[in-house]
């Protein structure tokens, strides 16, 4: 299931004097997002179909606040607490920065990564992407699975990443699907959620989604692009609040649970089992 993130999304090489940078773990792809830059006439829920993908890391970059320093601490989390011999987790794998960004980091033996996502077009990509970084030394064995996250066997994990996959699920399945990870994970075993949120206070709500959409129009979108992706993207892409997503980290069986990183309406938890 891939990840998205918010009302317009991010991708690739941005334009001249844009504020997103380039970045080892992001710069997987060419493509300028263009998708909306033109008035469409019909507009229909955002898919992650070929025309994002070859877009998506123009789209991400551009799209969502601090995505960049994100995928990088999880090279962080990963040389931390990715256990020997167990299993690494990247549910919404994308074109796989996330995936690559864990890899890079793990030193102990006998692990694997397993990526998941439900976009074909996503996972062909992501294979390709690995293949390249394979050329430079084949590290840990990734396995890619095409398929719901929901239906993925969680076992012997010591490290699952959400990246931004979560707000895609059915509000009233998202319970179910952290008590799944719960359940597959070793005891000191981390999970990383990262999100878009929405905030109770409608002005605070109002502050963050205007402070995004600025940061949007500083990466060279236009008011058209915003305003379209976001109609594409609101049945689609349900956030929550922090409490919703601190209480429901709770219920599925985590401790300890931290805010690690925020930038306006973008967050990101790490949630350990004891």
């Amino acid at each position: 299931m891939s990840k998205d993130i918010n009302n317009s999304s991010p991708n690739s090489k941005p334009s001249s004097g844009s504020l997103a940078g380039s970045s080892a773990a992001a710069s997987i792809g060419k493509s300028q997002d263009k998708i909306f830059q033109q008035p469409l006439t019909h507009l229909v829920d955002f898919a992650f179909d070929e025309q994002v993908v070859n877009v998506f890391p123009d789209m991400i970059r551009r799209s969502v606040p601090g995505y960049e320093a994100v995928i990088a601490m999880l090279g962080v989390f990963a040389g931390r607490y990715v256990q020997p011999n167990s299993t690494v987790y990247d549910l919404g794998c994308s074109l796989g920065a996330a995936t690559l960004a864990l890899r890079r980091h793990i030193s102990v033996t006998g692990c694997s990564i397993v990526g998941v996502d439900n976009s074909a077009a996503m996972i062909d990509r992501c294979q390709q992407n690995i293949q390249q970084a394979d050329k430079h030394g084949a590290g840990i064995p990734v396995v890619l699975e095409c398929c719901d996250i929901q239906q993925v066997s969680i076992k012997n994990a010591s490290l699952v990443t959400l990246n931004f996959t979560l707000q895609f699920l059915d509000p009233e399945e998202r319970l179910a699907m952290l008590s799944t990870i719960y359940r597959g994970m070793l005891p000191g075993a981390v999970l990383i959620l990262s999100e878009k949120i929405c905030f109770d206070d409608s002005e605070q709500q109002q502050l963050f989604t205007d402070l995004h959409h600025d940061f949007k129009r500083a990466n060279g979108y236009s008011d058209l692009e915003i305003s379209q992706k976001r109609q594409t993207i609101e049945n689609v892409l349900i956030p929550d609040t922090l409490e919703q997503h601190t209480a429901r980290l709770s219920a599925a069986g985590f401790s300890h649970i931290q805010c690690w990183f925020q930038c306006f309406n973008f967050i990101s938890f790490c949630a350990f089992k004891q």
